[in-house]
């Protein structure tokens, strides 16, 4: 059972999470209707049904919109919320008049966001509030002033960050008494410079690698949950290939898959599974039958040996390791 300790912690030991950036219509501020309500219901539900219990969100997502449809369907479906875990993401201000799309990670911005989430979301408190890319102008010690007053107030649980490096995350961690516990980047067989960067120490290709180097051993060493948005590769390897690489992984995977009575979706998430840093996958798909799609890596360890692990790694980046 999942006690209050280890929502706090995060993402226990969730294999899966559900994205729902494609929730709420369309990307503009117009309003959202009984059909999209009806959307996210369907979406949710699925999501449910593979026993996915994490939700992620940002307040960005569809212009707030995603946030506020999941709170429509809280509020129709009691005890919802006491068998989910929420986490939200804040500190991107999209561009508005004469305003330029920024970072805002400014201690007092922080807490309006999270205030205007917990009103979207319907609930009274936040699992885990991700800060959603790093502010430059950003004073660490502000921020950690701002998360420790939320947390004092038992408005959020637990912290973590998204598409930050290691050094970045020491910096915010050492002013934090609160341990930050989850990661949010970019990964997927697609998106392979997180595990390129391991392998291309000493050779000619590494100055190619933007990477940041030793962000996922950071992470593994101080118990920070690696999530994966992009987890899918935007269907890359399940029905949009453009490439020769492309399309022999896509045929790979389907070969697996086959054999080990599963789907494709599900080989390119047990791929990002099996990896040591125990790596959580969010689905961002709004489609029921692309969520039931990613079950058994809902519910089965994966069921890649070393040698197909590698297959699939070197079928996508299309040559052969150095």
């Amino acid at each position: 059972m999942t006690t209050e300790n280890d929502m706090a912690r995060g993402t226990g030991e969730e294999r899966l999470l559900y994205g729902c950036m494609g929730l709420g219509g369309a990307w503009d501020t117009t309003p959202y209707g009984a059909a999209e309500i009806d959307q996210a219901e369907a979406a949710i539900q699925a999501a449910l049904d593979i026993g996915i219990r994490g939700f992620d969100h940002a307040d960005i997502y569809r212009h707030g919109k995603s946030e506020a449809v999941f709170g429509e369907v809280l509020a129709r479906t009691p005890g919802l919320r006491e068998r989910i875990r929420i986490q939200t993401k804040c500190g991107i201000r999209p561009a508005e008049g004469d305003r330029p799309g920024m970072y805002d990670l400014r201690g007092e911005s922080i807490r309006r966001q999270v205030e205007a989430s917990l009103e979207r979301l319907r609930t009274d408190v936040i699992d885990v509030l991700l800060l959603h890319r790093p502010d430059p102008l950003a004073d660490p010690e502000d921020i950690a002033r701002a998360l420790r007053s939320l947390h004092r107030q038992k408005l959020v649980r637990g912290f973590g960050v998204s598409n930050m490096s290691a050094a970045q995350i020491s910096l915010l961690q050492a002013r934090l008494d609160v341990p930050l516990v989850a990661n949010q980047l970019d990964l997927s067989l697609a998106r392979r410079d997180w595990l390129e960067a391991g392998v291309l120490v000493n050779t000619a290709e590494a100055a190619a690698v933007g990477f940041p180097e030793g962000t996922l051993e950071h992470c593994r060493a101080h118990g920070i949950r690696l999530q994966a948005w992009g987890a899918l590769a935007r269907g890359r390897f399940t029905g949009l290939q453009t490439t020769p690489e492309e399309r022999a992984t896509a045929a790979y995977a389907a070969e697996l898959a086959e054999a080990k009575g599963t789907t494709p979706e599900t080989i390119l998430l047990w791929w990002l599974q099996r990896h040591p840093a125990r790596i959580a996958p969010v689905v961002g798909s709004a489609r029921p039958d692309r969520i039931r799609a990613c079950a058994d890596a809902a519910r089965r360890e994966p069921a890649l040996t070393h040698e197909e692990w590698y297959r699939l790694w070197i079928s996508a980046r299309g040559a052969a390791l150095p």
